[in-house]
């Protein structure tokens, strides 16, 4: 039985029609409870990050003014999240939530989170509504621990996962592949190990042959990781708020079965985050965030 990992603590309050779902969380596990899929999974709470900890990926000044409510006026418009004791709580649980996923995937060979892909998360600043970047604090605590020796993080939110790639790019322990949107946020590119760019309007089949020619291409080079990180964003929604593709969700489902089968059936551990997915109706949003829980059932 895989793992999923989830607190109550994840929802965000939130001002009436600010752009992040506060509370696509919640409604996600509920989401999967009424679809009789929760009782198919394993389910774990996290415990909040030591700073110490954290302080391996994040700078222990913003770990700091992210605990204690001391950000600057600038440092909160660039994260796009006023600060509350409830986001400094939930985002502390957050991000030890991957860690704790990863954790469980390396026992059982697949977990997932119900939440995460905080990936533009930056070494001393948040941005893009991510606090901390929870990426890359697991493959760093897992490598360094030696969990691990290798990980590989696949990203397939709509946006770069530029936060991540900057934090890791003098780590050859960890190989960074963003999947993203070419004319989309942030608007300065970082540069991961492998980025592939996707054109705006793109739909399902030239998505899924893009996904298929990078795993291709990703053998073919000899990345083969002790650990695969799946932030599965479905932000490529083509009815996203912040999106500028065209998928489906039968699209977003032969995405998530493609990459998990791809590493599954090369008996790889793959954890999933829910990365980003924006919308008016949270319902819906949470929906789509479902897609993935299917789709790693499949694979159990």
């Amino acid at each position: 039985m895989p793992s999923l990992v989830f607190h109550p603590n994840y929802d965000i309050p939130l001002p009436d029609g600010h752009r992040f779902p506060a509370t696509k969380f919640s409604r996600l596990m509920a989401n999967l409870d009424k679809n009789g899929l929760l009782d198919r999974f394993d389910i774990h709470q996290p415990e909040p990050a030591m700073a110490r900890d954290l302080a391996i990926t994040q700078h222990p000044d913003y770990i700091d003014a992210i605990a204690n409510g001391t950000l600057a006026a600038e440092q909160i418009r660039v994260l796009g999240l006023n600060w509350s004791e409830v986001l400094a709580r939930r985002s502390f649980l957050a991000v030890n939530g991957t860690l704790l996923a990863a954790r469980h995937a390396l026992l059982t060979g697949l977990a997932c989170h119900a939440a995460g892909g905080t990936h533009h998360a930056h070494y001393d600043y948040g941005a893009g509504f991510c606090v901390f970047n929870d990426l890359a604090y697991a493959a760093t605590s897992l490598c360094n621990e030696g969990a691990v020796k290798s990980v590989l993080i696949i990203d397939c939110d709509v946006h770069q996962g530029d936060g991540t790639a900057r934090i890791l790019e003098n780590d050859d322990r960890v190989f960074t592949c963003s999947m993203h949107c070419r004319t989309n946020y942030p608007a300065r590119k970082a540069t991961s190990n492998l980025d592939v760019e996707i054109e705006k309007g793109t739909s399902d089949d030239g998505y899924i042959t893009i996904v298929r020619d990078t795993l291709a291409h990703l053998d073919e080079t000899g990345v083969r990781p002790d650990l695969v990180l799946y932030d599965a964003g479905v932000d490529v929604h083509a009815n996203d708020r912040l999106g500028y593709l065209e998928m489906t969700n039968d699209g977003i489902m032969a995405r998530d079965k493609a990459i998990i089968g791809h590493f599954r059936e090369r008996d790889i551990p793959v954890v999933t985050v829910i990365g980003g997915g924006y919308g008016t109706d949270q319902d819906e949003v949470a929906a789509r965030h479902s897609i993935v829980f299917s789709a790693a059932l499949a694979f159990a």
